[in-house]
C-alpha cells in the first residue's frame, strides 16, 4: 500500500493505493485557511499542511480499516510556485507564500526586464517567469522583511517542506522546481546566477535544497513522525512534485497524446512531451514534468474561486448555483464576467480586478450572474488551450480532474466552449493518486532499476466513461460568439496586449 499526499490551497487530501490490485482502499481530507491582504497577498501558515497531513492520513487510515504499518512508501504533491523560508534550525521564518499571490508583481517585472523580457527569459530559462512564480517573493522578502531575509538558510517550496518535514532532508524535484523562475527547464539545474542578482552575497545559492530525480526517495520517516502517524518507520518518501505534475500521472498523462485539464481553485491545462519543446507563446509553462519528460502547461488563477464568491454573495448552495446554471441559457443573455478576483494569469494581467459586462434591466438575474461566472472562468481555459494548440499540442480527448469536474452541467460547457470531448477519470483526487503511483514506481525502483511507470499507470489509471460528453454541433457554434465577446471585453477593458512573439525558440 501507497500513500499519496495532495496539499493544495483549500486543504490536504489524503489517499491509499493497493498498487497490486489499483484499487483505492481509503481516503481523508482536512481543510486550510488562507491568509488575504491587500495588493494580492495570498499566505498559509505551514502549520496548517502539517496538522491537516496528519488528519488526512488518519481518516485514510480509518477509511481503509487497515494498520499503517502496511504502508510501504509516501508520495506528496504539492502547490506550486509558494515560498517556504527556514533558519539554520530549520524553524519557519515566516508564511508561505502561495501560488496566487501577486504582491510581488512589481519586483517580478523588474526581475523579467533584468532578464531581457519575456524573449529573454524563455531563453534563458525556457519559461518566462511571471507573477506568482517564487523568484519575486525572494525578491520581495529581501525589500519588505530584511531582517528575516538575512536568516534564510534554507529555500523550500510547499512540497518540499512537507518533505523536509517527514523526512529531515532539503530536497527538491524537477518538475516542481520548474516553476521556481530561477530553474532552466531544458537543462534541469538551479540557475545560479539569477539568485546571485537578487543576493549577491550567495545566501539564496547556499539556501537551495539538493535536485533529485522523479523516481528518487527523499529518504524514510523520522522515527517519532512514524510512530504519531501510525506508519511503518520504514516508509520511504519519494521526490513528490507540484500539484499538476503529481496529477499528471494521476490521470495517466506520462506519454503523448494526452491532455488534462483540472478545475480546482485555479484552472490547469497541461500534456505530456518527450523533449523540452519551448513555446514562444509566454503563458505557456514548459515544465519538467515528475514522470521523466516535460509538461507544457497553462495556468488560469480564478476558478472555483470564483464561483463561490458568487455563490457567497447570492447566498446559494452549491446545488441551488447548478441548478440557476440550467436555467441560464448559452452566454448568460449577454451577462459576461471577467473573473480576475486573484488578477490574472492567463491572459497576464496580474493586477486586474473582476468586472461585469452587458447588465441591462433585462438580464441582471441570478441565473445569468450564475452561468456568467461559470463561463467566465471556463473562458479562461479556452484562451490558454488556444495557446496549447498554437504550440503543437494535440490531443482528442480532454480528462477532466478536481472539484469542478463533478457537475455534469459544467462538463457539457467545458466540451462544448473547447469544441472536444470530455471524459473523468475514474479517482477525481489525481494529485493524490499520482502521489502514490510515484511512491510505489519509487519503492519498486529500489529493486528494480527498470520498474515501469506507465505499467504502475495503466494498472491504477481509469477513464470513468459513464461521464464522457460530446460537444454539441449548435453550442459549439454559439460559444464561438461567446469566445469573442470575452476577447474583446478583455481588449477593450485592459488595452490591446502586444502580439506573442512568433520567433522560433531554441529548444
Amino acid at each position: 500500500m501507497f500513500l499519496g499526499i495532495d496539499c493544495g490551497t483549500q486543504g490536504t487530501k489524503a489517499l491509499l493505493l493497493d498498487a497490486v490490485s489499483g484499487q483505492v482502499l481509503g481516503q481523508g481530507s482536512a481543510s486550510h485557511e488562507l491568509i488575504s491582504g491587500p495588493n494580492g497577498r495570498r499566505e498559509q501558515h505551514v502549520e496548517q499542511w502539517t496538522s491537516a497531513f496528519e488528519a488526512a492520513t488518519a481518516a485514510a487510515l480509518a477509511d481503509a480499516g487497515v494498520p499503517g504499518d502496511q504502508v510501504l512508501g509516501i508520495g506528496v504533491s504539492g502547490q506550486q510556485h509558494g515560498l517556504v523560508t527556514l533558519d539554520r534550525d530549520g524553524r519557519v521564518l515566516r508564511p508561505a507564500k502561495l501560488w496566487c499571490d501577486t504582491e510581488s508583481a512589481q519586483e517580478n517585472q523588474r526581475l523579467l526586464q533584468w532578464l531581457g523580457g519575456e524573449r529573454g527569459s524563455l531563453e534563458r530559462l525556457g519559461v518566462v517567469i511571471a507573477p506568482g512564480y517564487t523568484v519575486s517573493k525572494l525578491l520581495w522578502m529581501k525589500e519588505q522583511h530584511s531582517q528575516l531575509f538575512e536568516r534564510i538558510a534554507h529555500i523550500l517550496l510547499p512540497h518540499d517542506y512537507l518533505n523536509y518535514w517527514l523526512t529531515g532532508r532539503c530536497c527538491s524535484e524537477y518538475g516542481d522546481a520548474s516553476g521556481t523562475g530561477y530553474f532552466d527547464v531544458r537543462s534541469r539545474r538551479w540557475d545560479l546566477e539569477m539568485l546571485r542578482h537578487i543576493d549577491p552575497n550567495g545566501r539564496l545559492e547556499a539556501a537551495l535544497p539538493e535536485l533529485i530525480g522523479p523516481d528518487e526517495a527523499v529518504g524514510t520517516l523520522r522515527p517519532e513522525l512514524a510512530l504519531r502517524l501510525g506508519l511503518n518507520p520504514n516508509v520511504i518518501v519519494s521526490s513528490g512534485g507540484g500539484d499538476n505534475m503529481m496529477g499528471a500521472i494521476g490521470t495517466g498523462n506520462i506519454q503523448p497524446g494526452a491532455i488534462t485539464m483540472s478545475l480546482g481553485t485555479s484552472g490547469t491545462l497541461y500534456a505530456f512531451t518527450g523533449e523540452p519543446q519551448i513555446s514562444p507563446q509566454p503563458a505557456v509553462a514548459t515544465f519538467c514534468s515528475s514522470s521523466g519528460g516535460w509538461l507544457p502547461l497553462i495556468c488560469t488563477m480564478n476558478l472555483t474561486n470564483a464561483n463561490a464568491a458568487i455563490r457567497d454573495l447570492l447566498e446559494l448552495d452549491l446545488q441551488q448555483f447548478n441548478d440557476f446554471v440550467v436555467q441560464s441559457p448559452i452566454g448568460a443573455e449577454g451577462v459576461t464576467l471577467l473573473p480576475f478576483l486573484n488578477g490574472e494569469r492567463v491572459p497576464a494581467l496580474p493586477q486586474a480586478t473582476a468586472s461585469l459586462h452587458g447588465l441591462t434591466t433585462d438580464n441582471l438575474t441570478r441565473a445569468n450572474l450564475c452561468r456568467a461566472v461559470l463561463e467566465g472562468v471556463t473562458l479562461g481555459l479556452r484562451y490558454g488551450l488556444d495557446l496549447l494548440r498554437e504550440s503543437g499540442v494535440r490531443s482528442e480527448r480532454i480528462q477532466l480532474i478536481g472539484g469542478g469536474a463533478k457537475n455534469p452541467q459544467w462538463r457539457q460547457i467545458v466540451a462544448d466552449m473547447m469544441a472536444t470531448p470530455v471524459v473523468c477519470t475514474s479517482h477525481n483526487e489525481a494529485a493524490a493518486l499520482g502521489g502514490a503511483i510515484q511512491a510505489a514506481w519509487c519503492h519498486a525502483r529500489q529493486s528494480d532499476p527498470q520498474a515501469s511507470l506507465v505499467e504502475l499507470c495503466d494498472r491504477c489509471v481509469s477513464l470513468d466513461e459513464s461521464t464522457a460528453v460530446e460537444p454539441e454541433p449548435n453550442a459549439v457554434q454559439s460559444y464561438e460568439q461567446v469566445y469573442r465577446r470575452y476577447q474583446a471585453l478583455v481588449i477593450a477593458t485592459y488595452g490591446q496586449r502586444t502580439p506573442p512573439d512568433q520567433t522560433t525558440v531554441t529548444p
